[in-house]
């Protein structure tokens, strides 16, 4: 039998920590981020949010990385209050690189275009 919790739960916390970003957390560093995917262990203890940002600046992707980290607790307390699960997960955050890869192959398929 298939368990699909686990894909409610990261959905439902996708939702409430982009609520929670845009209402609670006051850090500049995480300002422009957004949440892209929520991935969560089976037993529902670790999820990974994975997020991009506008900028694509390498120097601002360890300051954003920082404000998250500095904020995780903040956030894990906030979804706290707002899920119904016995435990909070525990969060990690992790730059998504898909954006930045999807532009890459944009730009090469450009590139191709123009020679043609």
């Amino acid at each position: 039998m298939v368990k699909y919790r686990d894909r409610r739960v990261a959905q439902e916390i996708l939702k409430e920590v982009n609520d929670i970003l845009h209402k609670k957390v006051r850090d500049p560093r995480v300002e422009g981020a957004t949440i892209t995917e929520v991935d969560v262990t089976g037993d529902l203890q670790q999820a990974t949010i994975y997020y991009s940002t506008l900028d694509d600046n390498p120097e601002t992707f360890d300051e954003v990385q920082k404000g998250f980290e500095k904020a995780s607790g903040l956030i894990r307390k906030e979804l706290g209050h707002r899920l119904s699960i016995y435990k909070t997960p525990e969060l990690f955050f992790q730059r998504d690189e898909s954006v930045a890869y999807g532009n890459r192959i944009d730009e090469l398929l450009r590139e191709m275009k123009n020679k043609e």
